[in-house]
């Protein structure tokens, strides 16, 4: 008896995508602490730093405090301390605590989401306010198409201190999906995005097939008033939820404190 033919190779659906927002979407928590819980489990900076870090992200999400003002001061902070640190140091760190923290944490049911799309032959892309290279990494390790995320100025393979663009948060996502669109040869109305977050209501609202994971309570009246999709993989009580929830860009920019103050700590002891 003859060995079963290899089924045909997928044709390439060239104008259809997917976009996941990755914090309680694609990964339980926040993915920026728990790359700093990685760091500090290497003694790159004390547990104690770990808990205030926590607590401050606890404190914007409680808040909901996105205030434009208090963003752009948290930035300029994230900024100083990431100043001169080395891009490839950031990346090999972030490659080892995926590994080590990160991929139990990553959603089953949406990590099968993304993988049908791939098996429909789709191009997927994670969207996040979280820094393009740890997003980038997540990308790598669920084989998926690439990643939109905020991105920092580099000169030389080091940070200079100065974003490119601004935090990849709320409209700016959506701005970067319909540049991506207009790259790639998308039809938005063929696409499909997935949130946790009111906050991601422009994404969504720019594809035509927009669904709720895990989502907050805004995003789920929202979501049943539209008639969209909505998938919750949590367990237990809705309102625990596993990890740090953080809110996108208060995440991202602390994380951005956390990691430069670890590093910079990293490089003056050795």
């Amino acid at each position: 008896m003859s060995p079963a033919a290899p089924p045909p190779p997928v044709e390439p659906d060239l104008t259809a995508a997917a976009f996941f927002d990755v914090d309680n979407t694609m990964i339980r928590g926040a993915s920026i602490y728990h790359f700093a819980r990685g760091l500090a489990s290497r003694g790159l900076f004390t547990t104690r730093d770990l808990v205030k870090f926590a607590l401050g992200q606890a404190m914007f999400r409680v808040r909901g405090d996105e205030n434009p003002e208090h963003v752009a001061k948290a930035k300029e902070m994230a900024l100083a301390f990431v100043a001169g640190l080395k891009v490839d140091d950031v990346v090999r760190l972030g490659e080892e605590i995926y590994d080590e923290v990160m991929a139990d944490r990553i959603w089953s049911g949406a990590r099968a989401l993304a993988q049908a799309h791939l098996d429909a032959g789709q191009r997927v892309w994670l969207v996040t306010a979280t820094p393009v290279e740890l997003a980038q990494v997540i990308a790598r390790r669920l084989s998926l198409t690439g990643a939109l995320g905020t991105v920092a100025e580099t000169d030389q393979g080091a940070y200079t201190g100065r974003l490119v663009g601004d935090l990849l948060h709320g409209p700016a996502k959506a701005d970067a999906v319909r540049a991506l669109a207009r790259q790639e040869g998308l039809d938005l109305t063929r696409c499909s995005a997935y949130s946790d977050s009111a906050n991601d209501l422009p994404m969504l609202s720019i594809v035509g097939h927009p669904y709720a994971i895990n989502p907050d309570s805004e995003l789920r009246d929202h979501a049943r008033e539209q008639g969209w999709g909505i998938k919750d993989f949590r367990t237990g009580r809705k309102a625990t939820m596993i990890g740090l929830p953080v809110a996108a860009a208060a995440g991202a920019v602390a994380g951005g404190v956390a990691a430069g103050i670890a590093l910079r700590k990293h490089y003056k002891t050795h």
